[in-house]
């Protein structure tokens, strides 16, 4: 389907670009008149001074010469000022889709947000950014286009309707090149930007495993691999190095070569891009330049054989390339700001793609009174839509508190879309998600999170201290006061001491005050682990889900940690975990199997 020339959405989503569309109308219009005051004062002084040789002073064309400079200088001002709240405007306009796009890619389900991540990042990277030629160059020109030639012409007409037929005659060739081109051009910038993804995809999955083919010597890919299968002691048993097998490893030969070709085709796909924008430029400045001679030629016939006024034919000459100018610099624009447009319709796909916020959603009983959560949460039939029919399937049981519930499958299953499910973050397909015989839809997000402490399988760390990240929870990492009851800070050193991460705190010169990056950056695999574990477990809420929550430990500490989980059960705490490891089989009390068949799941009381 064609795009409109000016895209209603993008008025919808950025308030900004509004009111700089209302200014640009305004001064369009005043350099309209400029145009046309500017031409018929400088046709007029021309003939009089060419035909009256007693005019010929600059007392007798003061007013119109001051006429003139006005709307010259107005005419120049008016651009001046359309330029600049045009580079305003993009700005604002970026930044603010930027701002939507980022709010509207959180509140993404999981699912879809694994799968759009590298569309968001190159929306939101470079892709946008393209929309400030769109508003600079474009937006402007297709004003002028609009307002222009409709008024130009019909003051040509006006005093030479010859010129004015000439001019209705070659004007719409500009156009229905334009569509040519256009139709020519078809997806070129939606191709350009799916490569850039695809690139960006590869270099983002490359630069994933580095560490990983950093240490196993494959980063220069094959030649690495060569260099090792020559070496004396390569064929020694035991010789090889653990994770050796490493999927992101084996492929890296090819990886290399893969990303060397998406560059080649994106910057081959960026000249020919550029070759059709030069060409299709070249062919709208030669219509133009041919209308506006035939109407000169035109003009200059009729003037020797005395069929026309001088200051008729001087106000059609001047205004004939005026009439032409807005298409032209709209055609050579147009391709500036389609990689913009590409970009924007991804940004406006992910904002009508978001659904409508839960947060104003109320509980059926009274909200003046606060909701004490008891913790019971039951999954009626609950089936989620998977690309193999449903995972889980028809999955029904009950997770009480004061047990450690285990949900076990084999991979592939479900296991952590449920737990998604029981978060709220995925509406199921079939069924529903009670938590104390309140539907999970009937909840406002925030009031239900306020009672889950969440353990997903890669831990979220935020840029900041470590105080920082296990305050995100609720507990608190500050001495006990006089005022103040000791009870959290003992639950904390409890948890500090089961899941190890006391050691890791005394390795740390700063303790609670290290600041770490983004995603745990400053510390190991396994302490980013530890200090996840930490927070959940010293979070004061009835609920906690654990996906894979010993991960990256050893044994003892894994041992530590689900003593730790049956400690907050006993205390009161439903505690869901997530596994398929012995051990975690061995600690749950109540173990479910999650199954993508259509069977019922077979729960096994241990």
């Amino acid at each position: 389907m064609a795009r409109p020339p000016i895209d209603p959405r993008l008025w919808r989503y950025a308030r900004s670009a509004r009111r700089y569309l209302a200014l640009s109308v305004a001064l369009s219009v005043l350099i309209t008149g400029s145009i046309v005051v500017a031409a018929v004062m400088l046709a007029w002084v021309l003939a009089g001074v060419v035909t009256d040789p007693g005019q010929r002073t600059l007392g007798a064309w003061t007013t119109e010469l001051l006429v003139l400079a006005l709307a010259v200088a107005c005419r120049v001002l008016a651009t001046w000022l359309q330029s600049r709240l045009a580079h305003r405007a993009g700005a604002g306009v970026v930044a603010e889709l930027e701002t939507a796009v980022l709010t509207a890619g959180a509140q993404l389900p999981p699912r879809e947000l694994e799968s759009r991540r590298t569309e968001l990042a190159v929306v939101v990277g470079t892709g946008l950014s393209g929309l400030r030629g769109y508003l600079i160059g474009y937006v402007p020109a297709l004003l002028l286009a609009v307002l222009v030639p409709p008024i130009v012409l019909a003051v040509i007409a006006i005093h030479d309707p010859v010129s004015g037929l000439i001019v209705v005659i070659t004007l719409p060739l500009i156009p229905v090149f334009m569509i040519l081109i256009g139709l020519l051009t078809q997806g070129r910038a939606e191709a350009t930007l799916a490569a850039t993804t695809r690139l960006s995809d590869q270099l983002l999955d490359l630069f994933a495993g580095m560490p990983t083919l950093r240490a196993l010597g494959r980063e220069r890919g094959e030649s690495a691999l060569h260099e090792r299968d020559s070496r004396p002691d390569s064929g020694v048993a035991g010789s090889s190095a653990p994770g050796e097998d490493d999927p992101s490893a084996m492929r890296v030969g090819t990886m290399a070569h893969r990303v060397r070709e998406l560059g080649d085709a994106l910057r081959q796909r960026t000249m020919r891009a550029l070759r059709i924008a030069f060409l299709s430029s070249m062919v709208l400045e030669l219509l133009a330049t041919l209308s506006v001679a035939l109407i000169a030629v035109s003009i200059g016939l009729r003037l020797v054989y005395g069929e026309m006024s001088l200051y008729a034919g001087l106000v059609a000459l001047v205004l004939a390339p005026e009439v032409y100018l807005p298409l032209r610099m709209v055609g050579e624009r147009f391709h500036a700001a389609q990689d913009g447009m590409a970009a924007a319709d991804k940004a406006f796909a992910v904002l009508e793609s978001v659904p409508e916020s839960t947060d104003s959603r109320d509980r059926t009983s009274d909200a003046t009174e606060p909701w004490r959560c008891a913790g019971v949460v039951r999954l009626h039939d609950l089936s989620v839509a998977a690309r193999n029919g449903f995972a889980p399937e028809g999955l029904s049981a009950e997770l009480r508190p004061g047990v450690v519930t285990v949900l076990a499958g084999p991979n592939g299953s479900g296991k952590s879309t449920a737990a998604q499910a029981i978060l709220g973050l995925i509406v199921p397909d079939r069924g529903a998600v009670t938590v104390d015989g309140v539907d999970l839809r009937d909840l406002g997000q925030d009031e239900w999170w306020a009672h889950v402490a969440w353990l997903p399988q890669r831990p979220v760390l935020v840029p900041g201290t470590l105080r920082e990240n296990l305050e995100l929870f609720g507990a608190r990492a500050d001495s006990p006061t006089a005022h103040g009851p000791t009870r959290v800070v003992d639950d904390l050193e409890a948890a500090c001491v089961a899941t190890g991460f006391d050691t890791v705190l005394d390795e740390l010169p700063d303790r609670w005050d290290t600041v770490v990056g983004p995603g745990g950056v400053g510390l190991s695999l396994g302490q980013r682990q530890r200090l996840a574990l930490t927070r959940v477990l010293a979070a004061d809420r009835p609920i906690l889900l654990l996906d894979e929550p010993t991960a990256h430990l050893d044994p003892d500490s894994e041992t530590a940690v689900l003593a730790a989980l049956r400690q907050r059960a006993r205390a009161g705490a439903t505690v869901i975990v997530i596994g398929h490891r012995p051990t975690i089989l061995a600690a749950g009390e109540h173990v479910i199997q999650v199954r993508a068949a259509a069977n019922d799941p077979a729960e096994v009381t241990v």
